[in-house]
């Protein structure tokens, strides 16, 4: 079976990311460009460097006498998780960053408004929906996650010369009866291959 041929125009260069979150249950997009269906929100501005998937399955071996190397290996467990780093602060993306929490607008000495964040307390972190995109001139790329939930603490980094950004951190959470994460493209390079048909004689 012959191997991939070298094709430049396959290797991907994320030239433009974003990253939506919204309530688990919304309508997600139905292909890799149509416009993000009601009820999703960017979280702004990002840093350039921190956005990753990260998938880390666990494998168990099973070894025998008969032999130096593992006679089986199982796997056990998946996770995936996204990391990102926000540049904007905002009510909404500290409630993405710290699990959840409330907002009210607190009374004030003068007349400007003023608002309260409390982080949620033990038991009220709320699961969120995930997407990043992935633009690379005319490809794009969707990496869809139905349910994730903020699993992390929050360092962050108050100092005087740079900008202080928000740690996002969201580990996917999955079942049975769906698909836990995936990803939806444009791209040609991922059309299924035709199956090979059987040789005669």
């Amino acid at each position: 079976m012959a191997g991939e041929t070298a094709n430049n125009n396959e290797i991907v260069i994320p030239s433009l990311t974003r990253v939506w979150l919204a309530a688990v249950g919304t309508a997600a997009p139905a292909d890799a460009t149509v416009a993000m269906p009601a009820g999703w929100r960017a979280v702004g501005l990002t840093t350039e460097d921190s956005l990753k998937f990260n998938n880390e399955p666990n494998f168990e071996q099973v070894r025998s006498a008969q032999s130096s190397y593992p006679t089986r290996t199982f796997q056990t467990q998946d996770a995936s998780t996204i990391e990102v780093d926000l540049q904007q602060w905002s009510g909404a993306n500290f409630q993405a960053v710290y699990g959840g929490g409330e907002i009210v607008e607190v009374t004030a000495q003068d007349t400007t408004k003023h608002y309260k964040f409390t982080p949620p307390r033990i038991g009220g972190r709320t699961e969120i929906a995930a997407c990043i995109e992935v633009i690379d001139g005319g490809k794009h790329y969707r990496y869809m996650v139905p349910r994730s939930m903020q699993m992390e603490g929050v360092n962050t980094d108050l100092a005087k010369s740079k900008e202080a950004v928000l740690p996002l951190r969201l580990a996917v959470q999955g079942g049975d009866d769906a698909d836990a994460w995936y990803v939806i493209t444009d791209d040609p390079a991922f059309a299924p291959t035709a199956a090979p048909e059987p040789s005669v004689g």
